[in-house]
């Protein structure tokens, strides 16, 4: 079994994470308590002794969960999106020039940004989306992306796939940013917003991020 997809050549990321309290578990003895809000991690020793990473649970081994905190997975957050601390200057010189080259608002992509990883330039969510604007690996892959954790590989390809939400869906803001969640395809369907809750939080969020993000501009 190869290590996880997510594993890179050059400039592996480097993710904090914490064992659950569950200890060492088997096909049989899988806790349902473990939290379904973060990524999870079978680590595993194969019989030659060489330890093992995957991203579902080996059949015939024992292993240990490694649990990931995943930012924006909780649709019962108690942050407050319209009083949280913003991020006025990360990666400033990333956006301005990724804004340029699309034609976006600096504010837009940094509320994207903000919503979708909090600045966590290694974010990973528990669908494999990973990065600054959380790019999903298909994704990243068709708009030619080699680490999609690198700062300026990440901003440049998501808000070129921004831009593009923009330009199918005539500068509509909401419906672009439906579109970067949960597909264009979907939102095409459905004509407008679709009706998921994980959707129809995130274009909220977005939305009250890019409001407080054009006032500081």
């Amino acid at each position: 079994m190869a290590a996880p997809w997510w594993v890179c050549a050059n400039d592996k990321p480097h993710y904090k994470a914490k064992y659950s309290q569950q200890g060492i578990l088997n096909n049989a003895s899988v806790d349902a308590s473990l939290d379904d809000n973060q990524v999870k991690v079978y680590q595993y020793t194969q019989d030659n002794g060489v330890v093992m990473f995957a991203d579902h649970a080996p059949s015939q081994s024992t292993y240990r969960v490694l649990l990931y905190d995943c930012f924006a997975c909780d649709l019962d957050s108690d942050i407050d999106w319209q009083n949280m601390p913003l991020k006025d200057h990360d990666y400033s010189e990333l956006i301005q020039a990724a804004a340029k080259e699309y034609d976006l608002e600096p504010a837009l992509i940094r509320a994207v940004i903000h919503a979708e990883s909090a600045f966590n330039v290694y974010a990973l969510s528990r669908a494999g989306a990973m990065g600054l604007m959380q790019l999903m690996p298909d994704t990243a892959k068709s708009l030619g992306v080699t680490n999609a954790f690198h700062p300026q590989q990440n901003i440049d390809s998501g808000s070129r796939y921004l831009a593009k939400m923009l330009q199918r869906f005539d500068g509509d803001i909401e419906l672009a940013c439906a579109a970067y969640n949960a597909g264009p395809t979907t939102v095409s369907q459905y004509q407008g917003i679709p009706p998921y809750p994980e959707t129809q939080a995130y274009v909220k969020r977005v939305q009250i991020l890019l409001s407080r993000y054009r006032d500081q501009g």
